[in-house]
Protein backbone atom coordinates (compact mmCIF):
# COMPACT_ATOMS: atom_id res chain seq x y z
CA UNK A 1 0.00 0.00 0.00
CA UNK A 2 1.37 3.57 -0.57
CA UNK A 3 2.07 5.57 1.64
CA UNK A 4 0.07 8.79 2.12
CA UNK A 5 2.43 11.80 2.22
CA UNK A 6 1.39 14.15 4.94
CA UNK A 7 2.02 18.15 4.33
CA UNK A 8 2.71 20.16 7.81
CA UNK A 9 4.33 23.34 9.11
CA UNK A 10 7.54 24.01 9.50
CA UNK A 11 6.97 27.39 11.73
CA UNK A 12 10.76 29.39 12.79
CA UNK A 13 9.66 31.52 16.08
CA UNK A 14 11.17 34.93 16.64
CA UNK A 15 11.18 37.13 14.22
CA UNK A 16 12.00 40.44 14.72
CA UNK A 17 14.07 39.35 17.91
CA UNK A 18 17.78 40.16 16.15
CA UNK A 19 19.09 41.06 13.04
CA UNK A 20 20.68 37.15 13.06
CA UNK A 21 17.99 35.66 13.33
CA UNK A 22 15.54 37.85 10.74
CA UNK A 23 18.92 37.28 8.56
CA UNK A 24 18.64 33.20 9.02
CA UNK A 25 15.01 32.68 8.96
CA UNK A 26 14.79 34.86 5.72
CA UNK A 27 17.12 32.64 4.28
CA UNK A 28 15.75 29.62 4.69
CA UNK A 29 12.21 30.72 3.64
CA UNK A 30 14.09 31.87 0.23
CA UNK A 31 15.09 28.76 0.24
CA UNK A 32 11.21 26.90 0.64
CA UNK A 33 13.38 25.10 3.95
CA UNK A 34 10.12 26.80 6.38
CA UNK A 35 6.94 27.38 5.07
CA UNK A 36 5.69 29.73 8.25
CA UNK A 37 7.53 32.43 10.60
CA UNK A 38 6.35 34.14 13.21
CA UNK A 39 6.54 37.86 14.06
CA UNK A 40 7.60 39.62 17.12
CA UNK A 41 5.84 42.84 16.58
CA UNK A 42 7.44 44.23 20.44
CA UNK A 43 10.93 43.60 19.77
CA UNK A 44 13.21 45.85 18.62
CA UNK A 45 14.74 44.39 15.22
CA UNK A 46 11.08 44.52 13.12
CA UNK A 47 10.89 47.68 11.25
CA UNK A 48 9.24 48.73 7.66
CA UNK A 49 12.84 47.39 6.39
CA UNK A 50 12.81 44.35 7.98
CA UNK A 51 8.84 43.36 7.34
CA UNK A 52 9.96 44.24 3.30
CA UNK A 53 12.62 41.98 3.21
CA UNK A 54 10.92 38.84 5.03
CA UNK A 55 8.10 39.53 2.37
CA UNK A 56 10.73 39.76 -0.37
CA UNK A 57 12.29 36.16 0.77
CA UNK A 58 8.83 34.93 0.99
CA UNK A 59 8.36 35.26 -3.07
CA UNK A 60 5.54 33.46 -3.77
CA UNK A 61 3.82 33.93 -0.78
CA UNK A 62 4.63 29.91 -0.06
CA UNK A 63 5.31 30.49 4.07
CA UNK A 64 2.63 31.95 6.27
CA UNK A 65 3.35 35.22 8.24
CA UNK A 66 1.81 35.04 11.85
CA UNK A 67 2.29 37.36 15.15
CA UNK A 68 4.27 35.81 17.84
CA UNK A 69 2.35 37.75 20.83
CA UNK A 70 4.86 38.56 23.29
CA UNK A 71 3.94 39.66 26.93
CA UNK A 72 7.68 38.69 28.55
CA UNK A 73 10.61 40.40 29.56
CA UNK A 74 13.17 41.42 28.12
CA UNK A 75 10.20 43.17 25.58
CA UNK A 76 8.35 47.03 26.53
CA UNK A 77 4.44 46.67 25.57
CA UNK A 78 3.29 48.79 22.67
CA UNK A 79 0.04 49.83 24.67
CA UNK A 80 0.00 53.43 26.98
CA UNK A 81 -0.73 51.88 30.71
CA UNK A 82 -0.19 48.16 30.43
CA UNK A 83 0.81 46.35 33.93
CA UNK A 84 2.38 45.15 35.73
CA UNK A 85 5.84 46.21 34.12
CA UNK A 86 9.19 45.74 35.88
CA UNK A 87 11.36 48.56 34.79
CA UNK A 88 9.28 49.66 32.33
CA UNK A 89 9.66 45.91 30.43
CA UNK A 90 6.62 43.01 30.70
CA UNK A 91 7.46 40.55 33.81
CA UNK A 92 9.81 37.32 33.59
CA UNK A 93 8.04 34.42 32.22
CA UNK A 94 8.32 32.55 35.52
CA UNK A 95 6.09 35.80 37.14
CA UNK A 96 3.81 35.92 34.36
CA UNK A 97 3.14 32.41 34.71
CA UNK A 98 2.38 32.86 38.59
CA UNK A 99 0.03 35.29 37.99
CA UNK A 100 -1.88 34.32 35.58
CA UNK A 101 -2.18 31.16 37.57
CA UNK A 102 -3.07 32.68 40.08
CA UNK A 103 -5.59 34.71 38.31
CA UNK A 104 -4.31 37.93 39.27
CA UNK A 105 -3.85 39.22 35.39
CA UNK A 106 -6.06 42.22 33.98
CA UNK A 107 -7.85 40.64 31.04
CA UNK A 108 -8.42 44.14 29.49
CA UNK A 109 -5.34 45.04 29.77
CA UNK A 110 -3.89 42.08 28.53
CA UNK A 111 -6.68 42.41 25.46
CA UNK A 112 -5.35 45.99 24.86
CA UNK A 113 -1.57 44.77 24.16
CA UNK A 114 -2.55 41.97 22.12
CA UNK A 115 -4.75 44.02 19.92
CA UNK A 116 -1.81 46.26 19.34
CA UNK A 117 0.43 44.31 18.15
CA UNK A 118 -2.17 42.91 15.94
CA UNK A 119 -2.06 46.51 14.64
CA UNK A 120 1.73 47.06 14.53
CA UNK A 121 1.41 43.79 11.99
CA UNK A 122 -0.99 45.53 10.03
CA UNK A 123 0.82 48.97 9.88
CA UNK A 124 4.08 47.00 9.06
CA UNK A 125 2.88 44.28 6.52
CA UNK A 126 -0.41 45.84 5.24
CA UNK A 127 -2.69 42.70 5.69
CA UNK A 128 -3.81 40.61 9.11
CA UNK A 129 -1.19 37.98 10.35
CA UNK A 130 -1.80 34.47 9.02
CA UNK A 131 -2.30 33.07 11.99
CA UNK A 132 -0.91 33.94 15.98
CA UNK A 133 0.99 32.06 18.60
CA UNK A 134 2.70 33.19 21.98
CA UNK A 135 6.56 33.66 22.59
CA UNK A 136 7.27 31.36 25.71
CA UNK A 137 3.69 30.21 24.60
CA UNK A 138 2.37 32.94 26.37
CA UNK A 139 -1.06 31.79 24.84
CA UNK A 140 -1.66 29.41 26.88
CA UNK A 141 -1.95 30.92 30.23
CA UNK A 142 -5.08 31.08 32.23
CA UNK A 143 -6.43 34.82 31.39
CA UNK A 144 -3.82 35.38 28.81
CA UNK A 145 -5.88 32.33 26.44
CA UNK A 146 -9.21 34.71 26.80
CA UNK A 147 -7.53 38.37 25.81
CA UNK A 148 -5.78 36.20 22.79
CA UNK A 149 -8.52 33.47 21.45
CA UNK A 150 -10.77 37.32 21.99
CA UNK A 151 -8.67 39.42 19.67
CA UNK A 152 -8.42 36.91 17.79
CA UNK A 153 -12.06 36.03 16.85
CA UNK A 154 -12.67 39.49 17.14
CA UNK A 155 -9.63 40.93 15.09
CA UNK A 156 -8.53 38.50 12.98
CA UNK A 157 -11.39 36.70 11.49
CA UNK A 158 -9.96 33.21 9.62
CA UNK A 159 -6.69 33.31 11.54
CA UNK A 160 -5.71 30.53 13.12
CA UNK A 161 -3.82 30.06 16.71
CA UNK A 162 -0.97 27.53 17.54
CA UNK A 163 -2.12 24.84 20.62
CA UNK A 164 0.61 22.78 21.78
CA UNK A 165 -0.50 19.81 22.21
CA UNK A 166 1.38 16.66 21.29
CA UNK A 167 0.25 13.71 19.17
CA UNK A 168 -1.25 11.09 21.70
CA UNK A 169 1.12 8.75 20.34
CA UNK A 170 4.04 10.70 20.42
CA UNK A 171 4.23 12.02 24.04
CA UNK A 172 7.46 10.58 25.68
CA UNK A 173 7.42 11.29 29.84
CA UNK A 174 11.15 12.42 29.77
CA UNK A 175 10.82 15.24 28.30
CA UNK A 176 9.56 17.52 30.93
CA UNK A 177 9.58 21.01 28.94
CA UNK A 178 6.99 19.17 26.85
CA UNK A 179 5.50 17.68 29.58
CA UNK A 180 4.64 21.14 31.29
CA UNK A 181 3.33 22.35 27.54
CA UNK A 182 1.14 19.71 27.64
CA UNK A 183 -0.67 20.50 30.87
CA UNK A 184 -0.87 24.23 30.10
CA UNK A 185 -2.96 23.17 26.58
CA UNK A 186 -4.96 21.60 28.56
CA UNK A 187 -8.42 23.07 27.30
CA UNK A 188 -6.75 26.20 25.01
CA UNK A 189 -8.16 23.97 21.88
CA UNK A 190 -11.50 23.34 23.43
CA UNK A 191 -12.06 27.22 24.35
CA UNK A 192 -10.69 28.37 20.93
CA UNK A 193 -13.37 25.87 19.04
CA UNK A 194 -16.24 27.14 20.89
CA UNK A 195 -15.11 31.13 19.28
CA UNK A 196 -14.76 29.09 16.14
CA UNK A 197 -11.29 29.61 15.94
CA UNK A 198 -9.24 27.22 14.13
CA UNK A 199 -5.75 25.36 15.17
CA UNK A 200 -3.35 23.18 14.17
CA UNK A 201 -4.09 19.57 14.87
CA UNK A 202 -1.23 18.84 17.14
CA UNK A 203 2.24 20.38 18.20
CA UNK A 204 5.64 19.26 18.06
CA UNK A 205 9.60 20.99 18.80
CA UNK A 206 10.20 21.54 22.07
CA UNK A 207 13.10 20.33 23.75
CA UNK A 208 15.76 21.15 26.53
CA UNK A 209 17.83 23.47 25.14
CA UNK A 210 20.81 22.26 26.60
CA UNK A 211 24.23 23.28 24.81
CA UNK A 212 25.15 19.70 23.98
CA UNK A 213 21.70 18.83 22.31
CA UNK A 214 21.94 17.31 19.03
CA UNK A 215 19.06 18.59 16.65
CA UNK A 216 19.99 16.66 13.62
CA UNK A 217 18.95 12.87 15.91
CA UNK A 218 16.18 15.15 17.60
CA UNK A 219 14.32 16.63 14.64
CA UNK A 220 12.69 13.67 13.28
CA UNK A 221 11.19 12.59 16.28
CA UNK A 222 9.47 15.29 16.11
CA UNK A 223 8.08 13.76 12.63
CA UNK A 224 6.46 11.08 14.95
CA UNK A 225 2.65 10.43 14.88
CA UNK A 226 2.34 14.23 13.63
CA UNK A 227 -0.96 14.31 11.40
CA UNK A 228 -1.11 16.01 8.04
CA UNK A 229 -1.72 19.89 9.57
CA UNK A 230 0.16 19.57 12.18
CA UNK A 231 3.18 21.82 13.16
CA UNK A 232 6.80 21.83 14.52
CA UNK A 233 8.24 24.77 16.11
CA UNK A 234 11.78 25.91 15.32
CA UNK A 235 14.37 28.54 16.39
CA UNK A 236 16.82 28.89 13.60
CA UNK A 237 18.88 32.28 13.73
CA UNK A 238 22.70 33.27 13.85
CA UNK A 239 23.99 34.58 17.01
CA UNK A 240 25.07 38.03 17.49
CA UNK A 241 25.25 40.53 20.21
CA UNK A 242 21.43 41.72 20.21
CA UNK A 243 20.67 37.84 20.88
CA UNK A 244 22.76 37.62 23.22
CA UNK A 245 21.96 41.03 25.39
CA UNK A 246 18.19 39.77 24.96
CA UNK A 247 17.79 35.71 24.96
CA UNK A 248 19.28 32.90 26.68
CA UNK A 249 18.72 30.84 23.31
CA UNK A 250 21.89 31.32 21.55
CA UNK A 251 24.29 28.58 19.80
CA UNK A 252 21.55 26.33 19.72
CA UNK A 253 19.70 28.40 16.73
CA UNK A 254 23.26 28.32 14.30
CA UNK A 255 22.68 23.80 15.04
CA UNK A 256 19.15 24.64 13.62
CA UNK A 257 20.02 26.61 10.72
CA UNK A 258 22.41 24.13 9.67
CA UNK A 259 20.38 21.33 9.85
CA UNK A 260 17.72 23.06 7.84
CA UNK A 261 19.70 24.11 5.69
CA UNK A 262 21.67 20.96 4.53
CA UNK A 263 20.46 18.52 2.45
CA UNK A 264 20.18 16.31 5.44
CA UNK A 265 16.79 17.90 5.98
CA UNK A 266 14.81 17.68 2.72
CA UNK A 267 16.27 13.79 2.78
CA UNK A 268 14.66 13.24 6.45
CA UNK A 269 11.16 14.81 5.56
CA UNK A 270 11.18 12.59 2.19
CA UNK A 271 12.16 9.44 4.56
CA UNK A 272 9.04 9.69 6.90
CA UNK A 273 6.78 10.75 3.78
CA UNK A 274 6.07 14.39 5.02
CA UNK A 275 6.66 17.83 2.91
CA UNK A 276 5.95 21.16 3.91
CA UNK A 277 2.43 22.59 3.06
CA UNK A 278 2.12 25.82 1.25
CA UNK A 279 0.59 28.70 2.65
CA UNK A 280 -1.27 29.39 -0.36
CA UNK A 281 -2.68 25.86 -0.62
CA UNK A 282 -3.84 24.78 2.50
CA UNK A 283 -3.97 25.86 6.55
CA UNK A 284 -4.99 23.88 9.45
CA UNK A 285 -8.67 23.40 9.78
CA UNK A 286 -9.25 21.97 13.29
CA UNK A 287 -12.02 23.22 15.47
CA UNK A 288 -12.46 22.04 19.23
CA UNK A 289 -12.29 18.96 20.61
CA UNK A 290 -9.54 18.03 23.03
CA UNK A 291 -5.34 18.00 22.21
CA UNK A 292 -4.53 15.83 19.47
Amino acid sequence: MPVRTRRIWLCADDYGMAPGVNDAIRQLIARRRLNATSVMTAATHLDRADADALVDANVDGQAAIGLHVTLTAPFRPLSAGFAPLRDGAFLPQTELMRLAMMRRLNVEMLTIEIATQVEAFVGLFGRLPDYLDGHQHVQLLPQVRDAFLKVTAEAVPGAWVRQCGRPRNARPLHEPKALVIDILNLGFRTKAGRLGVATNPAFAGAYSFKPKADFRKIFPRFLKGLPDGGLIMCHPGFVDAELRSLDSLTTLREHEFAFFNSDAFPAVLAAHHVELASATQAQPSGTGGSAS
